[in-house]
């Protein structure tokens, strides 16, 4: 045992480092590489993937898991489930040959770049190809990894979301879809009425970005431990407690998609900054699950970060930097512009009630690709007579449709239904939440001290250390129930809408 345990750190600290590096490396790629740099450096991440994976795989690494797993009662709760759950990665990369690992991560070393550039030109065409050898590798990986539990598009969902498989997620999106499509109709019947001048007027980025620092100080972000920058797909890199870092991006002509793509990659940067610092030097900081790090960053933006409380507050100094684009703009006038429901092409720009029925398109396509229903040689026009029947909007740009999101380009697979379901987790930890906190109350004071302070003691500290539905019923004292989610956007939207539903119920 006590050799196992030796030999188990001493590697887990080599893989630690391979991670760090991976991880500067794709920060770096994203935010300021040069253009010209992708065919070295992937040539580079080749190299290092075939290192990490020879010794993530190794008989001396291997013998010390296999030690501790037979002997987990042994160890304490922490390091039994970090055993645990690296005896099961491990074994799963072990089914994947080496070359077709290594060929792989060479190609996600230029993927991202590709799908950047075939989307800055609206080319699908472009990234087509690349698409196809990582649609192609995610079925072989899912034959390599089947098991008897886990069958076809279970094997990718399991890597982001365990615990859950197309019979929940199915389950979760038939609710929403009798739930909430109807609503959502019904509201996009009506307009609400405020003072919107200030849409379509020109926002200097540099002033936008003044903002956005001015955010990090509200939401409690430590910057000595953090920073952030710009990229084409806002995202957020949490390497350990001590160094997390986000992106955002910036249009001159929308100062909304800014603020809150800021709020919420903040909302995932505090959940990695609020981990239990011990969990550094193992594999389990980080968050519980794509799920549960969804809910985070899907609470800040949406329950706290839209909140007329939120707005009252923080409108002043949002008009005092534009004081042009908003003479006359008042902060109900804001926080209407905001919560607005409409059917929209961008799902990073989607209103709380649409956001879902972007996943549910992405969600359906991606099981397509991954049974065979869909080919990528025609999947864009998949995506834009899906979007047609979902939203009723015409996709005329691949920028608008299938090139909108990083996550194809990134291997992500599997990663998409999490949102919906992030949002769906983040409605349930706020109902909790705020039978301890006045979170009201708490907004008014102009910073989250004391929501960081609840959300770190009953989800962040625990880092991965639990299984997300352990998280949620630690946190809410209950099982994961969407109910929560559909009743906080029917009240949401009703009170918001009210003069609409007044009239539809005389």
């Amino acid at each position: 045992m006590e050799k196992a345990l030796e030999t188990y750190k001493k590697i887990r600290n080599q893989m630690k480092a391979y991670q760090f590096a991976f991880g500067i490396i794709s920060w770096d790629s994203s935010t300021e590489a040069p253009k010209g740099s992708f065919e070295n450096r992937s040539k580079a991440i080749g190299t290092l993937s075939e290192m990490s994976y020879r010794l993530g795989t190794s008989d001396e690494y291997m013998d010390a898991i296999d030690t501790l797993y037979n002997n987990v009662e042994k160890l304490d709760k922490v390091l039994a489930h970090e055993i645990v759950e690296i005896k099961k990665s491990t074994e799963k990369q072990k089914k994947i040959p080496v070359e077709e690992y290594v060929e792989y991560r060479t190609l996600m070393g230029s993927s991202q770049e590709i799908w950047a550039d075939a989307k800055a030109k609206n080319d699908f065409n472009l990234f087509k190809p690349t698409l196809k050898k990582i649609v192609d590798y995610k079925r072989k990986q899912i034959k390599y990894q089947e098991t008897d539990k886990l069958k076809g598009y279970d094997v990718l969902l399991d890597d982001y979301e365990p615990g859950f498989t197309t019979k929940d997620y199915d389950k979760f999106f038939d609710e929403l879809k009798e739930k909430l499509v109807p609503f959502f109709k019904e509201i996009n019947k009506c307009e609400l009425q405020y003072n919107n001048s200030f849409v379509g007027k020109e926002f200097p980025r540099e002033k936008q970005i003044e903002f956005c620092e001015y955010l990090q100080d509200v939401l409690c972000f430590n910057k000595e431990y953090g920073l952030m920058k710009e990229s084409v797909h806002p995202f957020t890199m949490g390497i350990n407690t001590k160094d997390v870092r986000f992106t955002n991006n910036y249009h001159e002509d929308d100062i909304v998609s800014a603020i809150f793509s800021a709020i919420h990659e903040l909302g995932h940067a505090v959940y990695n900054q609020q981990n239990d610092p011990a969990l550094d030097e193992t594999f389990l900081s980080g968050g519980a699950s794509n799920g549960i790090h969804e809910s985070q960053s899907r609470l800040y933006e949406n329950m706290i970060g839209r909140s007329r409380e939120f707005w009252n507050v923080h409108f002043p100094k949002l008009k005092e930097i534009f004081p042009k684009q908003f003479k006359g703009v008042t902060a109900t006038d804001f926080y209407k512009h905001v919560n607005r429901s409409f059917a929209s092409f961008i799902r990073i720009e989607a209103d709380e009630l649409s956001y879902p029925l972007h996943i549910m398109l992405r969600y359906d396509l991606e099981k397509g690709l991954m049974n065979g229903e869909y080919e990528v040689d025609n999947i864009d026009k998949i995506w834009e007579d899906k979007f047609k029947e979902y939203f009723g909007l015409k996709v005329t740009k691949a920028s608008d449709g299938i090139l909108q999101d990083m996550h194809w380009g990134g291997g992500l697979i599997g990663y998409f239904p999490t949102y919906a379901l992030g949002s769906a987790y983040a409605a349930q930890i706020y109902h909790a939440m705020a039978k301890d906190v006045n979170i009201k109350e708490e907004l008014k004071t102009g910073k989250t001290t004391l929501i960081n302070k609840w959300l770190k003691e009953k989800v962040h500290i625990h880092g991965r250390s639990l299984y997300p539905k352990e998280i949620i019923k630690y946190a809410t004292g209950e099982n994961f129930n969407s109910k929560y989610f559909i009743k906080y956007l029917q009240k949401k939207y009703e009170k918001l809408y009210q003069e609409f539903f007044r009239v539809n119920k005389k």
